[in-house]
């Protein structure tokens, strides 16, 4: 099915109201709730809870727009904040592109990894504290807390309907929409100190993954009905203008689908709830360099756009 002209696409702006949805519709931003006269649509989760309905209203009201007497502003002089403020869960798909599995092994001397298919693996994935989202844009702060700071990008799907015990052919039709997210992980924080490599209570994944700042998203959300094929997007990540990271979603290992499936096992996902689908390779992990301070990251995916944060 090809996909809809992209008639909006989805933001959290700054007003003197504080954080509110915002439809960017060509060069311009709309409040939603009053483009819309939906006062629910004053945030994007109360957009996202409403979903099943949401998406023809806001079609309708951004053909409308240009003609609308609503007020609107410029998206150049809009600043913009992570679209999405909070979801109920961030789940991060791990070990999910085959070449980042790979040069990961390579680093630790580990043979290559089988396909996880083939030996009857399902996805796997961490949580992230909610409130690590960070605005596109916004300074973080890895001084003092890592000296193994590390990239990683990563398509991001946000739930617009529940989901539970959904089959993998049916999961891509509970997604509201994409978005760009960079899992900021603190490499030397991962493993407990003086605890032994070998022992199952090694791993520290709260402060390996979990800090202020390590959740970068944005700079909006794409509708997924503009995007008909979420496995075949380019994606790009530089370090002050490097490019460290190069390939395509269709390189995952298991599908965003697939994701969903095994996610809502006898669990139900929530309108909000944000998925990160793994990364590619490139990471700062398999050089061994990583990011200091005064660093600049820039994230592109197709279709979606960019987001650059500066690291202190």
């Amino acid at each position: 099915m090809a996909a809809r002209a992209a008639g909006y696409k989805l933001a959290t702006y700054k007003s003197s109201d504080g954080p509110r949805a915002g439809l960017v519709i060509g060069d311009e931003v709309f409040d939603a709730a009053k483009l819309t006269g939906k006062a629910g649509y004053a945030t994007v989760m109360g957009i996202l809870a409403d979903w099943k309905a949401a998406d023809a209203l806001l079609r309708k009201a951004a053909a409308g727009a240009a003609k609308s007497r609503a007020k609107r502003q410029k998206l150049a002089r809009t600043k913009l904040l992570a679209p999405l403020r909070f979801p109920s869960a961030i789940y991060c798909a791990g070990a999910n592109y085959a070449d980042h599995a790979a040069a990961m092994a390579v680093r630790e001397g580990n043979p290559p990894p089988a396909d996880p298919h083939e030996q009857g693996l399902k996805p796997w994935h961490f949580i992230k504290a909610t409130r690590t989202i960070t605005d596109p844009g916004a300074t973080v702060k890895i001084s003092g807390y890592s000296e193994a700071m590390d990239w990683e990008i990563e398509l991001a799907a946000i739930i617009g309907r529940p989901a539970k015990d959904v089959s993998k052919e049916r999961a891509l039709a509970h997604v509201a929409g994409y978005t760009i997210a960079n899992d900021l992980s603190a490499r030397d924080r991962g493993r407990r100190p003086p605890v032994p490599p070998t022992s199952p209570f090694k791993m520290d994944w709260t402060k390996h993954k979990t800090f202020d700042g390590s959740c970068p998203i944005g700079p909006w959300i794409v509708p997924a009905g503009d995007i008909a094929e979420p496995q075949n997007l380019g994606l790009k990540l530089w370090v002050n203008g490097e490019l460290k990271q190069d390939s395509n979603t269709g390189n995952m290992l298991f599908t965003l689908a697939e994701q969903i499936e095994q996610l809502s096992i006898n669990m139900t996902l929530h309108p909000g709830d944000l998925i990160l689908t793994g990364t590619p390779s490139g990471t700062g992990a398999e050089s061994g360099t990583f990011l200091k301070a005064g660093d600049v990251v820039k994230l592109w995916i197709e279709k979606i756009g960019e987001i650059e944060n500066r690291m202190a």
